[in-house]
């Protein structure tokens, strides 16, 4: 019973550790950001940074001076902490249950359709004011200039590449516009054919356009976040699993302080 105050006191002070750098990043970023996607960051890393070591102080003073409100209060925070994350991993299976590329033939990469994802995945980037911060920093992070720069790639060595879901997307048109290709990321539209599909109006060769704009763009994007929201929910399971055994000694020390408040002399003994 007394090591689970003293094990309390210890996480918590690692998390306090943990917390500053966390913050100081966010500081950082709130005056050295140049970019939308970096000053979208700052704010988020901020208040974890703060909820971390406020938390963390609340159960370190709580557990090892034996504050029993300050470790209730901690126990409580634990306690919406699991139930979130414990949510948050289900509904993450769920939306991205969804969704797969589209083989194509001859070619070594897969195509997106926006179609194919949930609704509510669907929403969250056909709306403008979401996708206009997404487009940002797809531009700020220059997904597609690895492509750019292998101008002298032949059109049988390029279609056999292995393009990642948002290279597929963004960074050149739909197979079903037929353009031409002169290199990775410059392509002539062919007057002759016709398409339906409106992603074949919005590219352009710009390397600040190409398919940014396009369904496909946003598809491709959605693969992504797919698959790195289903590496999250499995680490959140690990977490979920660690967070519960805090959370059980927290107890322990919540119940060894107030034992050890009704009998005020039993630490002495």
């Amino acid at each position: 019973m007394k090591c689970s105050n003293s094990l309390v006191g210890l996480l918590n002070f690692v998390t306090f550790l943990l917390s500053i750098p966390i913050l100081g990043g966010g500081i950082w970023l709130a005056h050295k950001a140049t970019t939308d996607c970096e000053k979208y960051l700052e704010k988020p890393v901020i208040a974890l940074g703060v909820f971390l070591l406020v938390v963390s102080l609340a159960g370190f003073i709580g557990a090892c001076c034996r504050v029993n409100w300050l470790l209730w209060v901690y126990l409580v925070v634990m306690f919406i902490l699991i139930v979130i994350l414990f949510c948050f991993t289900i509904f993450a299976f769920v939306v991205t249950n969804k969704g797969a590329g589209e083989v194509v033939s001859n070619r070594g990469y897969k195509e997106y359709k926006l179609g194919d994802y949930s609704n509510w995945l669907q929403k969250r980037v056909d709306n403008s004011k979401n996708w206009n911060r997404i487009r940002s920093c797809l531009i700020d992070g220059k997904v597609c200039q690895k492509l750019a720069q292998e101008r002298n790639t032949g059109a049988t060595e390029f279609f056999a590449k292995h393009l990642s879901p948002i290279e597929s997307g963004c960074c050149k048109p739909p197979e079903d516009c037929q353009f031409a290709y002169e290199s990775p990321t410059s392509w002539t539209k062919n007057g002759n054919v016709t398409s339906n599909n409106p992603d074949c109006g919005a590219w352009n060769n710009d390397p600040s356009t190409l398919c940014y704009d396009c369904t496909s763009c946003k598809a491709g994007f959605l693969q992504n976040l797919k698959s790195d929201w289903k590496r999250v929910a499995v680490i959140n399971i690990v977490f979920l699993v660690f967070l519960i055994i805090v959370y059980s000694i927290g107890c322990c020390a919540f119940r060894n302080n107030r034992w050890d408040s009704a009998d005020p002399w039993k630490p002495y003994r």
